[in-house]
């Protein structure tokens, strides 16, 4: 049946979205690091609101990916255990599961993340530079 997923093929989505979310950690330390410096060589008031925005919004993403990460890794686990035991995929406790739940935050928190990721490079460009 087209669509239908697998447990080995979910699981690796998990792997995917646990790896991508990793990889924004990394972004946000960095950004992090551009706010350091911009405090340092800016004082202008806006340049200081704006660098409070961005360490809430940076604790903000970096407390969705720890839950995220966090729920992913716990659905991952299970579903490799379910493998494990050889059962067959089972759809209806698939769509009954967490599975799409986590999906529908997952993109949200990505779109979210881009988002502000995008509003970070006009606002280091316009005052770091």
């Amino acid at each position: 049946m087209p669509g239908t997923p697998s447990i080995m093929g979910l699981h690796l989505r998990y792997r995917l979205w646990i790896a991508e979310m990793n990889a924004d950690i990394t972004i946000l330390r960095i950004f992090d690091d551009y706010l350091h410096e911009l405090a340092t060589k800016r004082t202008e008031p806006e340049v200081k609101r704006g660098i409070e925005e961005f360490e809430k919004e940076f604790i903000s993403l970096r407390a969705e990916i720890d839950e995220l990460r966090h729920q992913m890794h716990i659905h991952k686990m299970s579903l490799a255990a379910y493998a494990r035991e050889n059962k067959p995929f089972d759809q209806t406790a698939y769509k009954n599961g967490t599975h799409a739940p986590l999906k529908t935050r997952y993109l949200s928190y990505n779109k979210n993340f881009k988002r502000i990721q995008k509003e970070f490079g006009q606002f280091e460009e316009r005052w770091l530079c």
